[in-house]
């Protein structure tokens, strides 16, 4: 059974093209716009594996998002890798004090992206 991923990003752009690659992989993705419509899809997604989220985002931000997600019993083990264009160390301590298992920076390579999301899903 594929592994399933839910892409959390408000760029249209970032999210087809991190769904393309996942696809590619073999993992069922879900994708949705911000944090709000991350939670929403994290509820009615059945079983997920993994969170890939951005930072930058309206209405709900990634940090508030991942500190949604990790509140929650059902989902406060599930990997989840920031992939945000923020890069100063500040940025990623944020990250990481709030729940990521994972921080990349925006432009990440392809295959090193599948390579952490495998390592992530053992």
């Amino acid at each position: 059974m594929a592994k399933h991923i839910l892409i959390v990003d408000d760029s249209k752009t970032v999210r087809n093209l991190v769904a393309f690659i996942m696809k590619k992989e073999g993992f069922k993705v879900t994708t949705a716009e911000d944090g709000l419509d991350g939670l929403e899809k994290l509820y009615g997604a059945g079983q997920l594996d993994l969170i890939i989220s951005d930072i930058n985002m309206p209405r709900m931000d990634g940090l508030s998002y991942i500190k949604a997600v990790r509140e929650q019993d059902a989902y406060k083990d599930i990997p989840i890798i920031i992939l945000s264009t923020e890069g100063q160390e500040k940025d990623i301590k944020s990250g990481i004090t709030v729940g990521a298992n994972l921080y990349m920076v925006k432009p990440a390579q392809p295959d090193k992206l599948v390579k952490n999301v495998r390592m992530l899903l053992g």
